[in-house]
């Protein structure tokens, strides 16, 4: 992740979608608004890509009725913040979200390599202050998923963390009567 550096200055989310509007970033430019600064996201290894599209698939059979999975679109958290996680599962149907991005996800995800480090340190605070009940870091790295629960928003940090392996399942909060295997996240 690397910060555009247009002049010092905290951006909002109303600035900053206002200059992807105006056209100031190219169209091919993969950024996302975190507390005030505009990232330069890196680019997606095969491996990553393909990770994003297997949760894409488990969720979207898990999340059938009365959620939209959202894979790789900006989320509206605070003033200062317009992330676009891997993955974010959403209340409503996608034309809910025309007006508006979605400001709360019931789970988001994030397929992490080169990212691990900053999905930990950084986006988890985020998601966490956000009031995200639930969120999955798929660390291709060591093949493990993380998942944090339980957030505490003021210290911006989960309560919850369980380290999954690969022949381990799991079973979102909000569908807790499905499970899904490990297995069939990682690439």
């Amino acid at each position: 992740m690397n910060a555009i550096s247009l002049q010092p200055h905290l951006w909002t989310r109303e600035e900053y979608e206002k200059m992807v509007s105006a056209g100031v970033f190219h169209p091919e430019d993969r950024l996302e608004l975190i507390n005030g600064e505009i990232l330069e996201m890196t680019p997606q290894s095969r491996a990553h890509a393909t990770a994003v599209c297997l949760v894409d698939e488990v969720l979207s059979a898990v999340y059938v009725q009365g959620f939209t999975v959202r894979v790789q679109v900006p989320m509206a958290l605070g003033e200062s913040s317009e992330p676009e996680p891997d993955v974010a599962v959403v209340r409503g149907r996608p034309r809910d979200y025309l007006a508006c991005h979605p400001t709360v996800a019931v789970l988001i995800v994030e397929i992490s390599d080169s990212s691990l480090r900053y999905d930990r340190e950084h986006k988890k605070g985020l998601y966490a202050a956000s009031g995200t009940p639930e969120y999955w870091i798929l660390n291709l790295i060591d093949r493990r998923l993380e998942v944090y629960r339980d957030p505490d928003q003021e210290r911006e940090t989960y309560r919850s963390c369980t380290v999954l392996t690969p022949n381990a399942t799991v079973s979102p909060l909000t569908r807790s009567d499905t499970s899904i295997s490990v297995a069939d996240l990682l690439p």
